[in-house]
């Protein structure tokens, strides 16, 4: 049966009918502003028409944009005491906690759904520590007598509840990690945080843990971020942090770094993180070598410390008996372990990463009993490691359809994206995450940038045939050349297109949405039309058309702020409620994409409405549409398409080295155990994976 957290998880959800709705609403606004505005046009190229008609026709999309934008403010959800909110969004919370660590889980095991019961013990530290039981495991075990708790019961026992998960590597420990949220988010009463795993590769330590979390339920779980904030400051959150160890690089000879600046600041970070008087609840996952190097030097107090057990023998033969198809090929290595359970292999085959590949290995064709021919751990891992690749791109009995990619193509092409972890691309540090917008350095920083102005240039250009159907072709040429050219160096000089942050697009402190979309709209959009309005219509009576002047004015202003307040409307009335889900990669680049051409056709419709009318009642109507559509263009690549525009522009660089349907790939890699998802981004599956990737462009030949 469900926990209590899975059963009140549904109070307060909006439920993904509802975000689809939001979504189909938006994009009937932007279908009725462009249908407006085309009828406008087509009336404006008619000619024919005094500044008085003009202006009545550029109320059209005017009025439709109003509307739109009051429907989009009214639809913010009633609000009810802070108290019953936090606890509503906690809730909703850990049902998506439950989602995205559950299908996590499904992607460790791979293609079965064995698991392995991993045993841990309590192991002293100098200083001040907490108090827990001396041992535990995975599960509890129903038949069994019950002395060593489970890892949820465990942890509740550890007072304070702050716990420190190591292990050698491929222990288990995020699997171990993985367990506990899942336990403590599927049984927790109304007053319990929720647990949140978030990968320390990807903390910038200059930010405390409190903006971490933050930061973490904005952009991998899609929160808003006043949300956030206060789902924080409410103690609502559980930190449950994984990999320590790979925040640093290790030292020439393999060893941990002792010193490990960015560690160190982040145990400085969790050792000041409280609740009230006492020490702030969270769980750290390191390799045992790395926390020991670190014990000496900056060691987390009030902690408990387990060191994750080598799988017993009788476990690890379990697991393989369950996992072989083919009794037959295996029983000669099996009859191995089981006659010789402290032999070299038995010793190696004693943790749940070496299990796993070796079950995934062999899973259709080989003879296990190869690795008794290896008679070292290094061995067996190369031997396992140069096979894992083609063993997983082999497609099981019943995939759908399974894309043909080839396994030298593979794994070249996730050598190459491991550049992308070394710290010398976006990010100044090693990162495990690979996120599809930050990717472009991997093609040639220069290279994609001088692209990426190309394809700027040639968009905007590409209104210039029109320019000969106007009284004045060479001028309005020269005019739309020259912004064309303008917006190329613009985006050839962007170091770092950002993606649309709809957290971070609101005015701060402001408490009430109802307000936000009903006064505080209107009062910006009319400040920026009245600016607008009177900076156009200075210019023009300074340029000698005073006439014109206050038409124009009057026009821009309307156009201007009423624009201003349909972005900030529709982006109010986005910010919507609680989300449903976490945010997976292939979903954040399809809401990007949405809500960017959203944020580019309405910037680019209502500046091309200013500048293209102005320029129609100053000049004439044909040469206002000309200019109007390609500052349109403009406008719109400017403000919502640029990191899209890039990522395409990183795709077409990148033919040779990578597929064109990157993420399509990269989808594919996770249900085939190469990858996983980690929020918004791709993690390798295991750090040893990566690392051996990364250092093999050319997939092993081995007999």
């Amino acid at each position: 049966m469900p926990g209590r957290g899975m059963q009140q998880g549904m109070v307060g959800i909006g439920g993904r009918r509802e975000r689809e709705r939001r979504r189909a609403g938006i994009v009937l606004g932007v279908v009725l502003l462009v249908a407006s505005a085309g009828y406008a046009v087509s009336q404006l190229v008619r000619g024919g028409l005094g500044p008085a008609d003009t202006a009545g026709l550029l109320g059209l999309p005017l009025g439709a944009a109003g509307l739109v934008a009051a429907v989009a403010a009214l639809r913010r959800p009633v609000q009810g005491t802070d108290a019953e909110l936090v606890r509503q969004w906690a809730a909703t919370l850990a049902v998506q906690v439950q989602e995205t660590e559950g299908k996590l889980r499904r992607q460790l095991l791979g293609r079965d759904t064995r698991r392995i019961d991993l045993h841990y013990t309590l192991r002293p530290v100098p200083g001040r520590a907490a108090e827990a039981p001396g041992a535990g495991r995975t599960f509890r075990d129903p038949g069994g007598p019950g002395v060593d708790p489970d890892i949820a019961g465990f942890f509740r026992a550890t007072r304070p509840r702050r716990l420190v998960i190591a292990g050698a590597p491929g222990s288990g420990k995020t699997v171990l990690a993985l367990e506990l949220v899942l336990a403590l988010a599927a049984d927790r009463a109304d007053t319990d945080p929720v647990p949140v795993r978030i990968p320390m590769a990807q903390w910038d330590t200059a930010h405390t843990l409190p903006e971490l979390l933050k930061d973490h339920l904005t952009q991998a779980l899609d929160w808003p971020a006043e949300m956030a904030e206060r789902l924080v400051a409410h103690g609502m959150v559980l930190p449950v942090l994984d990999g320590l160890d790979e925040m640093d690089p290790p030292r020439a000879d393999g060893t941990p770094d002792p010193d490990a600046p960015r560690a160190r600041a982040a145990v400085q970070h969790l050792n000041a993180y409280q609740k009230g008087l006492e020490a702030g609840s969270l769980v750290l996952t390191s390799r045992v070598a790395n926390y020991d190097a670190l014990l000496t030097h900056e060691p987390l107090v009030d902690a408990a410390l387990v060191v994750i057990a080598p799988v017993a023998s009788e476990p690890a033969l379990t697991y393989l008996r369950d996992r072989c198809r083919d009794p037959a090929r295996w029983q000669p290595l099996l009859d191995h372990l089981q006659a010789h359970p402290s032999c070299v292999h038995a010793r190696a085959l004693s943790t749940p990463w070496r299990l796993g590949l070796t079950a995934t290995v062999y899973r259709y064709h080989g003879e296990p009993a190869d690795l008794l021919t290896l008679h070292d751990t290094d061995a067996l891992d190369r031997h396992l490691l140069a096979r894992y690749i083609p063993a997983a791109v082999e497609p099981a009995a019943g995939d759908p359809a399974p894309p043909t990619y080839g396994p030298t193509q593979v794994h070249r092409w996730l050598h190459h994206l491991t550049g992308h972890l070394t710290g010398t691309g976006a990010t100044a540090y090693r990162t495990t995450d690979l996120t599809v917008h930050g990717l472009w350095p991997l093609a040639g920083p220069g290279r994609v940038r001088a692209a990426d102005a190309l394809l700027t240039f040639c968009t905007i250009s590409a209104v210039l045939p029109a320019a000969w159907l106007t009284p004045d072709p060479g001028e309005v040429a020269a005019s739309v050349l020259a912004l064309a050219v303008a917006c190329g160096l613009a985006a050839a000089l962007a170091l770092s297109p950002s993606r649309l942050d709809w957290q971070k697009r609101h005015t701060p402190g402001v408490r009430g949405p109802f307000l936000l979309g009903l006064v505080v709209n209107p009062v910006l959009a009319t400040f920026v039309g009245v600016a607008a309005g009177l900076a156009v219509g200075a210019a023009i009576a300074a340029a000698g058309h005073p006439a014109a002047a206050l038409v124009a004015g009057t026009v821009v202003s309307w156009v201007a702020g009423l624009g201003a307040g349909f972005r900030f409307s529709v982006a109010a009335g986005l910010r919507g409620a609680a989300p449903t889900t976490a945010v997976v990669p292939p979903v954040a680049l399809r809401d990007d994409t949405v809500y960017g051409l959203v944020y580019a056709v309405s910037t680019g419709l209502f500046g091309g409405l200013a500048v293209g009318g102005t320029v129609a009642l100053v000049l004439e109507p044909s040469t206002g549409l000309v200019v109007g559509a390609a500052t349109a263009v403009a406008s719109g690549q400017a403000s919502g398409l640029s990191a899209a525009r890039r990522y395409l522009v990183f795709l077409l660089c990148s033919r040779r080295r990578l597929p064109f349907r990157l993420g399509r790939f990269l989808d594919w890699a996770c249900s085939a155990g190469l990858m996983r998802y980690s929020g918004p981004a791709y993690q390798f599956r295991h750090a040893e994976l990566q690392h051996w990737i990364a250092a093999h462009p050319d997939p092993v030949v081995t007999p």
